[in-house]
């Protein structure tokens, strides 16, 4: 039995996972009894789900979309930002030049070999379009742009730089423009976004079966696949509306409890092997894995990506790593499971940004104006998860001067006023080195060397700041504020960016050698893609509608399997 077979079963009883099977041997394709035949189906209905769901509808294939919850997952809980840019019409209106090259240029930077230049060229060509096609499904954006750089930009604006584009050491030949394209909607938008997502799907032709979890695939005797076996929750029952009212228990007190969170999830799971039923469903053309990364999955975590077991858990209990399990037990390779982002944002505020981080030892590590997620990566895996903020006492006047009148979000601004609060404090930076376990003589160092690059704006910061975010810290008293990924008052969240390796053209799931499994895709987290290196907002959403789309027109064509297979007509 290869490794990948043998890790199937990842701990499902503890961490709530979909349990995952060895594939279904089938001989005959036609003696098989199947409960439902298609000729596309899309495991998990999120952006990725929906977008291929749409894209095959609308060439003429009949669609199942299945998803183990009530479908939207991540994708609807998330802040609703999609990354593009290349001229849209949003960047236009608010006097921003941008062009594909450019936009190339920077993302080359954030992407870095995870993908060909020729996809990501593609994506950047063809970005202008996607936000178009999005509009064309009833999706609003803004060119409404926020006056300060935020991590998530308050209701009225729409358009923000989501990412290190304005960040003076990833300046390339071109000026910064901002490509976060924020979906119109009161509070976090992902869930506007997929409400006409669904919408869509649904009125091109796709049938959803929502409670159903796909726990093994169908393959024939020449390895492609053929089918999956669903086991659905039956409509109408009692079971059924314990495991919907569980599963929305379960994802809302992830925010408050994660342990009882965490045992209503295994009891959602015990409810789906209790009661469950097994159908066989045949795809004719191809079925899509769409369901997400793994973050939820401890077992998962602890095999690839251990420096992040601490971290806060961001998306839905879907997110459990089934639909890279169901590629690896047919053969598919995975790659770059790894890879996590870990989001440690101190902007907003802004004043916070002006500070210093320091580590364990009071030595600084990072430009503190970058983006949240590349000062999350620089903590968990190069310090252990542990860093400090340093501020003086005006600085942390002005902190608490935003955050209570500011008009930042709640998610922004009370971690802002309790951290400050809970903040050590010293009247010497030598006091406060020895408050929090630091080197006395490390961190006079380094607030010497910050603070003489602060004074004058001729001298270059070590790190590469910003002068109009410098400040001399020199206002005593010192405050450290603990940011590190235990912080119970300051929680670092955090998802996974690996997944099963794809064909970059049709997002087929690929051999350890590179060959296409036949009649098997991927997209979305559950897939290698462009935002598989580094995070930046918008662009997780942004690969699933891209990628989706390309494996909803690939299974159509029948792009990695026998093309004599007749397409049927929508239902």
């Amino acid at each position: 039995m290869d490794p990948a077979t043998s890790n199937l079963a990842l701990d499902a009883s503890r961490s709530g996972a979909t349990p995952i099977a060895a594939a279904l041997s089938v001989d005959d394709v036609e003696a098989i009894r199947w409960d439902a035949d298609c000729d596309v189906l899309v495991v998990g209905f999120g952006a990725a789900g929906a977008s291929a769901a749409i894209e095959a509808s609308r060439a003429g294939a009949k669609v199942i979309v299945a998803d183990r919850f009530e479908g939207g997952g991540a994708s609807a809980k998330s802040g609703g930002v999609v990354y593009a840019g290349g001229g849209t019409r949003y960047q236009k209106q608010a006097a921003f030049e941008d062009t594909p090259e450019a936009m190339f240029e920077y993302l080359r930077y954030e992407v870095g070999d995870t993908v060909s230049e020729g996809t990501l060229r593609k994506f950047c060509a063809e970005s202008v379009a996607m936000i178009a096609w999005l509009a064309e499904l009833g999706i609003e954006f803004d060119a409404t742009v926020p006056a300060k750089k935020t991590s998530y930009p308050p209701d009225g604006y729409y358009l923000y730089f989501s990412g290190n584009e304005a960040v003076p050491q990833f300046a390339g030949a071109y000026p910064p423009a901002p490509r976060g394209h924020r979906v119109k909607g009161k509070g976090l938008s992902g869930a506007v976004m997929f409400k006409a997502l669904r919408a869509s799907a649904m009125a091109a032709g796709a049938r959803v079966m929502l409670q159903a979890a796909v726990r093994r695939l169908a393959i024939d005797s020449h390895g492609a696949v053929v089918g999956a076996e669903l086991w659905q929750i039956p409509d109408g029952t009692r079971a059924r509306r314990s495991h919907r009212r569980l599963a929305r228990i379960a994802d809302r007190l992830s925010y408050v409890d994660v342990r009882l969170s965490d045992r209503i999830r295994r009891r959602t799971l015990a409810l789906e092997i209790a009661h469950a039923r097994p159908r066989l469903v045949r795809a004719r053309r191809g079925i899509i894995l769409s369901s997400g990364g793994f973050i939820f999955n401890r077992a998962m975590l602890e095999r690839h990506a251990p420096n992040y077991l601490h971290n806060f858990r961001l998306g839905t209990t879907g997110c459990d790593g089934s639909a890279i399990r169901l590629g690896e037990s047919v053969g598919g390779a995975s790659d770059r499971l790894e890879r996590v982002s870990a989001w440690r944002f101190i902007n907003p505020p802004l004043a916070w940004a002006r500070g210093i981080v320091v580590d364990e030892g009071g030595r600084r590590f990072c430009n503190e104006e970058v983006y949240g997620a590349l000062l999350g990566h620089r903590m968990c895996e190069e310090h252990g998860g542990r860093a400090w903020l340093i501020l003086d006492a005006r600085l942390r006047r002005e902190a608490m001067r935003e955050a209570l009148l500011g008009g930042l979000w709640m998610f922004q601004s009370m971690p802002a006023i309790v951290l400050s609060l809970r903040a050590k404090r010293a009247n010497s930076i030598a006091e406060l080195a020895s408050r929090i376990g630091a080197d006395a003589g490390a961190m006079r160092q380094t607030l010497e060397a910050y603070n003489g690059a602060a004074r004058d704006a001729h001298l270059d910061d070590a790190f590469g700041k910003s002068a109009s975010m410098r400040q001399a810290l020199e206002a005593p008293p010192y405050y450290a504020l603990d940011i590190s990924v235990r912080s119970a008052t300051f929680p670092c969240p955090a998802i996974t960016l690996g997944g099963l390796r794809v064909d970059e053209e049709t997002g087929a799931v690929l051999r350890g050698g590179g060959r296409a499994i036949a009649g098997l895709y991927a997209a979305g987290r559950a897939a290698v893609g462009l935002a598989s290196n580094h995070y930046v907002s918008g662009l997780a959403l942004a690969d699933c509608i891209f990628s989706g789309r390309r494996a909803g027109r690939a299974a159509v064509a029948g792009a990695s399997r026998d093309h004599s297979t007749p397409l049927h007509a929508t239902a």
